[in-house]
């Protein structure tokens, strides 16, 4: 029964009592007895208690709709109200639950289409970095080497300092450019890539050991890149805000699912709201369909980042055999300038 027949038939009901109560032998003296005060008291609080009883039975189902609205998170998919309650009340959740599936397919086509065209200029700058502003870096490093072989002797500690700066600039414009486009994950695979990203945020206070066992099934190129994003930005911030002092990579084949997992011993996740650099780790699991997590640590220490893309069983297509993983419980090597692993 809808909310308006509930609500119309109990008031109805209660008229009808009331009117057939003034037509039949039932009278209220003047002035009223105690009695009689009583009997309409009793009748006005069942009355009251009724009309209570439907409407929190009839509202409920949009209590629960307006906690829903209140939380729903499309970085959060799969979440919806439940659908309960009189006809009018179902038809609204309904609808409201079919207006979230269509928000939540907008926004993961949005999303990829943002993410591609981002990764497209990260690839063009990269390339531009390393093709112009590199190449124009060391050829200025060639000339400075010439330049020191002539100069007075007074002059080769300036020269020299020039050439340092040179080469450090140069040694910046390329690891700048290995962040936006890692050339080791299109040349050796994921792995590989992993091992080298372990390595660069090994240093400076933070050590981080990695654990990549497994044959990995086929994945496509975006699948990988994303597995690569999210651990970059997960080590970018355990380095920069957890206070960390060791963090652990991980990659585990499931049977029906890849595993990427990210802990540190720093601070945890807290109770703030969550940064960019989360927010864009949920839209690129968003855009493989994956589930990312992000919990304290077992012991309530550290922050777990957790990303499970379920893969199908499939060959892969390609026919070349994948570089196996590897174990290492030590400090990765880092890649050299020009991005290959050492």
């Amino acid at each position: 029964m809808s909310l308006f027949w509930r609500i119309f038939s109990l008031n109805s009901a209660a008229l009808v009592v009331a009117a057939a109560l003034l037509l039949g032998p039932v009278t209220v003296s003047t002035p009223v007895l105690l009695g009689e005060a009583l009997v309409v008291g009793a009748g006005l609080a069942v009355l009251l208690v009724a009309n209570a009883l439907v409407l929190r039975v009839g509202l409920a189902p949009l209590q629960r709709l307006g906690r829903s609205m209140a939380t729903a998170d499309l970085l959060r998919p799969g979440a919806r109200a439940v659908v309960a309650g009189p006809a009018e009340t179902a038809g609204l959740i309904t609808t409201y639950n079919t207006m979230l599936d269509r928000l939540e397919s907008e926004r993961a086509g949005s999303a990829a289409r943002a993410l591609s065209a981002q990764e497209r200029e990260r690839h063009r700058i990269a390339r531009e970095l390393h093709d112009e502003v590199g190449q124009t870096l060391t050829a200025v490093l060639l000339q400075l080497k010439r330049v020191a072989d002539r100069v007075p002797a007074e002059l080769r500690e300036e020269v020299g300092q020039a050439q340092d700066a040179t080469r450090a600039g140069l040694d910046e414009i390329r690891r700048i450019a290995r962040k936006l486009r890692p050339g080791v994950l299109d040349e050796l695979g994921l792995v590989s890539a992993l091992r080298s990203l372990a390595g660069e945020f090994t240093g400076h206070g933070l050590t981080v050991r990695y654990d990549l066992t497994g044959e990995l099934p086929p994945l496509d190129a975006g699948t990988e890149l994303v597995l690569y994003r999210v651990a970059q930005e997960a080590l970018t911030n355990t380095a920069r805000h957890s206070g960390a002092d060791r963090a652990a990579l991980r990659l585990r084949v499931l049977p029906d699912a890849v595993e990427l997992t990210v802990r540190d011993n720093g601070r945890g996740p807290g109770t703030g709201p969550e940064g960019a650099g989360i927010a864009g780790m949920r839209e690129r699991a968003l855009l493989v369909g994956a589930d990312l997590t992000l919990t304290p640590g077992s012991d309530g220490r550290g922050t777990v980042v957790g990303l499970r893309i379920r893969v199908g069983e499939t060959e892969d297509s390609v026919g070349g055999a994948r570089a196996p993983a590897c174990e290492s419980s030590g400090p990765a090597h880092p890649p050299r300038p020009d991005g290959v692993p050492r």
